[in-house]
């Protein structure tokens, strides 16, 4: 019974921050200063004309009549319609989240699986040249921010060298001759634009599965089950296969909360690379006073954050029975 409390107290946790944050969000971007408007009057159009613009969007409306409006249409999955390309926010924002996604999730993927393979072999070659200098190559990459990393990516690959393109995600006008939306991700054109940001996003994420992977090895090193495994007298490829199974356990834990802060770092990689994706979507919304845009993807981001949470809650409730209300 105290699973299932615990069960209903996260959901019930997860609907109400969400709310919370969707109604900060709202708040925050009507008390800013400046709006859409503003840029029409510095693009020259007249009073007259905003006056009626501000009217038909219901700008004019008081504070609480908009959030009541905009909770409501919320619900129906009516996020608004961009002020600046004039399109809803869903079918403006949608490709974008694809984008990032196909940038994201793979690429913090395989780092995790190359920094545990990584941390599994200077773990095992304690006080070794490699276990001390190994991996001080791939801290000091990670140390740096992610649009620095990125930035250099760029000087060196694309501008000494010549061999990979600056940014975007294909050559202008190659893209989507044959009227499929996937076939532009499935070409070679895509692939080569794609090496440097996936390249960036890896770098990044590298040195912390490495770190964690190579300081649970060597504790689960000296722990007696292993021992107890050496003295039974089994292979070495086994005892390699115990130990990296043990030892995983922080690393998995850790790999969907590095998914969650790698949205914010991917705004400046996108940036960077051009990359037409979440976070180039919020700065272009940004720079045009388009808030319908720019609240919608701060809430996907932290939407993103909070249910991930969320899901790790609900499957450490599934592997440890003693998660309950008492004890969270």
């Amino acid at each position: 019974m105290n699973r299932v409390r615990y069960f209903l107290l996260r959901s019930v946790q997860t609907v109400v921050l969400l709310w919370l944050v969707l109604s900060f969000i709202f708040l925050l971007f009507r008390l800013m200063p400046g709006s859409f408007a503003d840029i029409m009057l510095a693009r020259g159009a007249d009073a007259e004309s905003v006056a009626q613009f501000e009217e038909n969007w219901g700008l004019n409306d008081p504070l609480h009549v908009q959030y009541v409006n905009y909770m409501t249409n919320f619900v129906q999955l009516d996020v608004g319609t961009s002020l600046q390309y004039r399109v809803p926010v869903l079918e403006h924002v949608r490709m974008r989240i694809f984008n990032s996604f196909i940038l994201m999730a793979p690429a913090i993927t395989v780092a995790y699986l190359l920094g545990s393979l990584i941390g599994t072999i200077t773990g095992r070659m304690r006080g070794s040249n490699l276990e001390k200098y190994g991996i001080v190559p791939i801290i000091f990459v990670g140390s740096f921010p992610a649009f620095f990393t990125a930035i250099v990516l760029v000087i060196v690959f694309a501008g000494w060298l010549d061999v990979f393109p600056t940014g975007g995600m294909y050559t202008p006008g190659t893209a989507g001759r044959d009227g499929s939306w996937l076939a532009p991700y499935l070409t070679a054109d895509f692939a080569v634009h794609y090496v440097l940001p996936f390249t960036a996003v890896l770098l990044r994420y590298l040195y912390l599965p490495t770190l964690i992977m190579r300081t649970s090895v060597v504790e689960v090193m000296d722990q007696d089950f292993l021992f107890y495994h050496r003295m039974t007298g089994i292979s070495r490829v086994t005892e390699w296969l115990h130990t990296t199974k043990h030892a995983s356990l922080p690393v998995i834990t850790l790999y969907p909360v590095s998914m969650t802060r790698a949205i914010g770092g991917l705004v400046f990689i996108e940036v960077v690379f051009n990359w037409p994706g979440m976070g180039f979507a919020l700065i272009d919304g940004v720079l045009s006073r388009d808030f319908p845009v720019v609240q919608f993807v701060f809430f996907l981001i932290a939407a993103f954050v909070i249910i991930a949470n969320f899901a790790v809650d609900v499957v450490y409730g599934f592997i440890d029975p003693r998660v309950s209300v008492d004890g969270d």
